[in-house]
């Protein structure tokens, strides 16, 4: 998924005041030189097993070691002291999809939006850490997490799963992440690398943007993740990127990652994402895994005959063997053995981590006479989206088997998704959070399908608190941003009955309100995981003051995006008819590559939404609060970063956090504003604090291809201290020298 410097380069990338990695068990240099004198005492044959694992559902008896269901497995070198890896998904958990583990649960994190949501890499540090301890204890020592593709389309079936759409958040919130799980010694990957950024022909579409663009958005997530983080792996994606399947582009995994970034871990592919032998290995790839799922075993005996014929020098598969050792002694997995049985886990401690997790995320969009928090009410009528038994999460490789378990899960009968995706749910209703949260209050609930029943009992309570779903799941897309089951409907039914109603919406990413003028308050929940009935009942009743903040724009309509649908759905349904069609040949009707265009560039989310003029339902940055707040006494200044210093004051009645953002743009620019600081700042009634926001040097510069890196035109500039991506109420004039950064 993955040139002399000339002597113009003269500023560091600074980086902002928030929370990093630990620092490694070893540094890459001192785990380099320990690699390569492992290297240096194996055969060619031990050498190639560690360049290709195995995926366990399919590798019964192919290995005399123990084999974890799980996503993989690659034999140690018990005579070198290599250790045996075995590798867990783990975006939001300790993955468990569809119960191969029987038994086996884990704290079931928020949704990856959710926690960006929070704009605390603490939270997200936190999360991190405690997926870690638990993929340790349950013996794991490679977890595939750190997910930090941005979101270009609102209806990517795994939105929910990243960090939103820009570059800096998802960056800072990744590598917090990351170096939450390495701090348990064990390694944790960043994917996908790169321009993953939809399902729908997601093994063959060709990703297609110019090198300037890249570099100033996906890459640059990716970057500021790594540096942050020090993930001991990336894993490359299964797109083409611009003509190369991710796994096999040198410009990727060569001249970017290990060359201009320096990257001294391993490059490891995405599960069936490997098509060729010589050239992915001489492009950079260092390891297949899940060899199972890819045509053939591309790194095993057909590596070893383009090693003897000289088409992969041997100096190259040395390579990648020291980069996977390098990767495994820098986290501490090499020196630091999982245990031989299974640990007991702290899983009260761990569900709040969970619930503080979600309570962070969530986000309040609208409050129209204060209709929240609820006080004051003696009837309250909680009707639909299975509030009565629990809260729904996101499909596919990150599914978590949370503790307490699934309440619902239904098996999808058909799709990309159907064989390792149920529709789950977990057990942390709503309903008996509200009624443990508000006791003598009589609460009801309505299930969705009785529309009648929802209007009555709405019309008969003081408030009416409408809980609405959508599912999607890894390996395929929302086919559109509406409200599925006729939930649009339910709750324009259910506002018309009763003024005092409460929209709260469990999504994985932006959702159309056709009903937004009719509803007074509206909850953007995410999926909030395994506490999650629990976080929106502290919001609901005031225990929790929200302040989330959107990681993501909600547009009024699909067709304000880049692109409305996905691109390639027409081509992929049309088959699938026609398989259906003809079951003798379905194999025939394969999706073949082609091209999506993002013609939006550099400009993700919120920037295009600016550079088209297109006001969004709510922007990015957006999310409100019980109590109040206040900028004052604010001095901006230039030079070679740009900043401000300003004191945040608390002038409401309840402790509160609040998240000032700093947006920046060259003036006499086309490019539209860009958010190059943020920071979380937690306040109580009356309590001031001074904060000072940096700007991230590249995302003040452009990247110039013809250096090649980043540039700093000197000049004006122009910052905005702002509450979201359209507040332009508190804006600065500075001048910034004009400076180069390496790319």
């Amino acid at each position: 998924m993955r040139l002399a410097f000339a002597a113009s380069w003269v500023i560091a990338v600074a980086a902002p005041a928030v929370l990093h990695a630990e620092e490694p068990a070893e540094n890459a240099q001192q785990a380099r030189a320990r690699a390569d004198a492992l290297v240096a005492k194996m055969t060619l044959e031990e050498k190639l097993s560690l360049v290709h694992g195995l995926f366990p559902p399919m590798a019964a008896g192919k290995t005399d070691q123990e084999l974890i269901p799980s996503a993989g497995h690659i034999d140690g070198i018990p005579r070198l002291g290599i250790p045996t890896v075995r590798e867990s998904d783990a975006s939001l958990g300790v993955a468990n999809q569809v119960e191969q583990r029987k038994g086996d649960v884990a704290t079931a994190l928020p949704s990856g939006l959710a926690t960006a949501a929070s704009f605390d890499p603490e939270i997200a540090h936190a999360g991190g850490a405690m997926i870690g301890a638990e993929a340790r204890a349950k013996r794991f020592n490679v977890l595939l997490a750190g997910g930090v593709n941005l979101t270009r389309d609102p209806w990517n079936g795994r939105n929910f799963e990243y960090l939103g759409e820009d570059p800096l958040l998802a960056g800072e919130m990744a590598g917090a992440a990351i170096s939450g799980v390495q701090s348990n010694h064990i390694v944790s990957t960043i994917k996908h690398f790169a321009l993953n950024s939809q399902e729908t022909g997601r093994m063959v579409l060709d990703a297609r943007i110019d090198e300037a663009a890249l570099r100033m958005s996906d890459l640059l997530a990716f970057e500021i993740g790594i540096e942050r983080g020090n993930p001991a792996s990336v894993m490359c994606a299964y797109n083409q990127v611009n003509g190369d399947y991710a796994c096999e582009s040198k410009h990727l995994l060569t001249d970017i990652l290990k060359t201009d970034w320096g990257y001294p871990g391993w490059v490891m592919s995405d599960w069936g994402a490997v098509h060729s032998t010589v050239k992915a290995a001489n492009a950079g790839l260092d390891q297949e895994s899940g060899q199972e799922l890819d045509k053939q075993i591309y790194f095993g005996a057909p590596l070893k005959a383009a090693v003897a014929d000289g088409k992969v020098r041997e100096a190259r598969l040395d390579d990648m063997v020291a980069r996977y050792l390098t990767g495994l002694i820098s986290s501490g997995a090499f020196d630091h053995p999982v245990p031989a049985k299974a640990q007991k886990i702290d899983y009260a401690a761990h569900a709040e981590v969970a619930r503080r997790a979600a309570e962070a995320g969530i986000v309040l969009l609208k409050n129209e006479g204060d209709l929240l928090p609820l006080s004051g009410v003696k009837k309250i009528a909680v009707i639909g989206g299975h509030a009565d038994v629990g809260v729904l999460s996101g499909g596919g490789s990150s599914q978590v088997r949370s503790v307490g378990g699934a309440p619902i899960e239904i098996p999808l009968g058909s799709g990309a998704a159907s064989s390792f995706a149920r529709i789950t749910y977990h057990a942390s209703s709503p309903l008996d959070a509200l009624r443990k949260a508000m006791p003598g209050i009589q609460i009801t609930f309505v299930d969705q399908r009785d529309v009648e029943g929802a209007k009555k009992a709405a019309a008969e309570a003081d408030v009416a608190i409408v809980f609405a779903v959508q599912w999607t799941t890894e390996a395929q897309d929302a086919v559109n941003l509406s409200l599925p089951y006729h939930q649009d409907d339910l709750i324009s039914a259910v506002a018309a009955a009763q003024p005092h109603t409460i929209a709260v919406l469990e999504t994985g990413g932006p959702v159309t309100m056709p009903w937004i003028d009719k509803v007074p308050a509206v909850v953007e929940a995410w999926y909030p995981g395994q506490r999650g009935g629990e976080a929106i009942a502290d919001i609901l009743t005031g225990k929790a003051n929200p302040s989330g903040r959107l990681p993501i724009t909600f547009p009024v309509s699909a067709s304000q995006a880049p692109r409305p649908e996905p691109v390639g759905l027409d081509k992929l349904n049309s088959l699938e008819a026609q398989a259906a069609a003809n079951p003798a040949d379905a194999s025939d009707y394969q999706l073949k590559s082609y091209p999506v265009d993002y013609v939006e560039g550099a400009n993700v989310g919120y920037r295009w939404y600016e550079q088209q003029r297109e006001k969004p339902l709510f922007p990015f940055g957006h999310g409100l609060s019980y109590t109040s707040f206040a900028y004052r006494n604010a001095q901006a200044s230039g030079g070679k970063v740009p900043s401000v210093t300003f004191d945040v004051v608390n002038t409401g009645k309840r402790k509160g956090a609040v998240v000032p953002q700093l947006y920046v743009k060259r003036d006499g620019s086309d490019s539209p504003m860009r958010l190059a600081a943020f920071q979380r700042v937690t306040l109580k009634p009356g309590e001031t604090r001074k904060v000072t926001l940096t700007a991230e040097p590249r995302i003040v510069a452009d990247y110039d291809t013809a250096l090649p890196g980043w540039r700093i035109a000197g000049g004006t500039y122009t910052l905005a201290l702002a509450n979201d991506a359209e507040d332009r109420s508190r804006t600065f004039t500075v001048t910034l020298e004009s400076a180069t950064m390496k790319p």
